[in-house]
């Protein structure tokens, strides 16, 4: 059994989809940010970053003792190769499947979680940093489309690297960018979505209205999301 300590953002959804897809025997614990849930000694001591999501395998690879695992890249590489299953076994096509999951954990990804702060939790306008991100939030995105041209997924096969980026691509519009403009990573988007675990894990996805509009934060919300509370967390002893 896999413990799943999960929040709704693009980066809990990548993990969510494929523990769906691997069919693999899972719980969700669901963790309210907003409310500072994943900074306690107790969550520190499965990730010592205080970031979700992160797994707990009771049944780890090689056995043992239960493993705890964050980062949703490192998660992804993890299961995949547990299971056998959408990483490709042939050399080459491995290198490519890690290549454009690697561009997604640090390119995409990144740019777009800061683009949409400075479009949406951004208190104050910043509009060199807003136009910064957006910029490279759409150059991206036309790094996805260019290579979407020429294949039909990622790595010419379905695999860790498309689930890594759907989340992303589908929360673009809450960053007002469209995917028209971007015809064939709306192909491969509206062909992921269509499949079965996509939509079951899915379930867990972010909705529609939670990407609308500018979020209102406390500021112990804000706190919690990017203050000093996050700072507090990890200079703590996680003993508590």
């Amino acid at each position: 059994m896999i413990e799943l300590h999960f929040v709704r953002t693009p980066n809990g959804q990548k993990v969510s989809i494929l523990l769906e897809e691997l069919e693999l025997p899972h719980r969700v614990i669901p963790y309210d940010m907003l409310k500072g849930e994943h900074l306690t000694p107790e969550f520190r001591r499965i990730n010592p970053n205080c970031r979700l999501p992160a797994i707990i395998d009771h049944e780890p690879v090689g056995g043992g003792a239960p493993l705890a695992l964050a980062e949703s890249g490192a998660i992804l590489i993890y299961l995949a190769e547990k299971a056998g299953r959408l990483i490709p076994a042939d050399p080459q096509r491995r290198a490519h499947c890690l290549q454009w999951l690697m561009w997604q954990m640090s390119g995409l990804g990144p740019m777009h979680g800061q683009a949409h702060h400075f479009v949406r939790y951004c208190t104050e306008p910043i509009p060199y940093a807003r136009e910064r991100y957006l910029n490279e939030a759409r150059r991206l995105l036309q790094v996805l489309d260019n290579r979407l041209a020429e294949a039909e997924y990622l790595a010419g096969e379905y695999s860790i690297a498309d689930i890594a980026c759907w989340p992303w691509i589908r929360a673009a519009r809450a960053i007002e960018i469209e995917l028209s403009a971007y015809p064939n990573a709306r192909r491969w988007y509206k062909q992921i979505d269509a499949r079965p675990a996509v939509k079951k894990g899915g379930e867990l996805k972010v909705s529609d209205a939670s990407l609308a509009g500018k979020p209102r934060l406390t500021p112990e919300q804000w706190s919690n999301l990017f203050g000093a509370n996050m700072l507090g967390a990890v200079s703590a002893s996680p003993s508590g």
